[in-house]
């Protein structure tokens, strides 16, 4: 079973690049993301774009079971496992392309290593951690998330571009900007991890420097 790290049912931290990053691979970041860009748009389906902050990818919750998930919970009061492990594993990716394209990290995203960022999900006991009525209405009641997000992510994109610049004069990136990207990934997936994925009912904290 996945467990989020301090208890907490959906965690993300990404190691900080002690030894400092490459100037060469962030100067051409956005060129070198094409291609595993394409890979993971072939799995997310085609309504991956550039929306609200640039440097954030809307991934299309196409690839995610979401629909069936939401379904089996109301009626069967089951999350078959499989279906928890794809959503799992395409949250990893797709947070290792994110770190990536954030500069964050200098590994190219794989496609099944963890690398050094580390997302965590905790497997529900669906009858006894979930209310079977809740998913219907998760999505609406995570609008106030939805909408301050909007605005921490273009903090987010201001941050990235200052970062840029940062690590090609000192080839590293500023901590204090690094972790608030960091905290920034953190609460996308909790948001996602109660609205959408469905894997908790407990009501994501508001707030980039959540505990891990």
């Amino acid at each position: 079973m996945s467990q989020g790290s301090n208890g907490c049912p959906a965690s993300l931290w990404v190691d900080y690049p002690q030894e400092g990053l490459s100037r060469l691979s962030t100067f051409f970041r956005p060129i070198m993301a094409i291609p595993i860009a394409f890979v993971l748009g072939s799995l997310v389906g085609p309504s991956v774009s550039w929306e609200s902050a640039p440097w954030r990818l809307s991934f299309g919750l196409a690839g995610f079971v979401v629909i069936p998930t939401l379904l089996m919970i109301v009626f069967r009061q089951k999350y078959p496992r499989w279906w928890f492990d794809w959503n799992l594993a395409l949250a990893r990716f797709a947070t290792r392309f994110a770190a990536y394209l954030a500069l964050l990290r200098d590994e190219y995203p794989s496609t099944d290593e963890e690398q050094a960022v580390h997302v965590e999900v905790r497997y529900p006991e669906v009858k006894k951690d979930l209310n079977r009525w809740l998913p219907l209405v998760k999505w609406f009641l995570a609008i106030p998330h939805y909408i301050v997000l909007w605005f921490v992510s273009v903090a987010a994109f201001v941050i990235v571009v200052i970062a840029w610049f940062a690590i090609l004069i000192t080839g590293r990136y500023p901590r204090g900007l690094f972790d608030f990207v960091e905290g920034v990934f953190r609460w996308y997936l909790r948001v996602a991890a109660y609205a959408f994925l469905l894997t908790t009912d407990s009501y994501p904290p508001f707030g980039v420097g959540a505990s891990r």
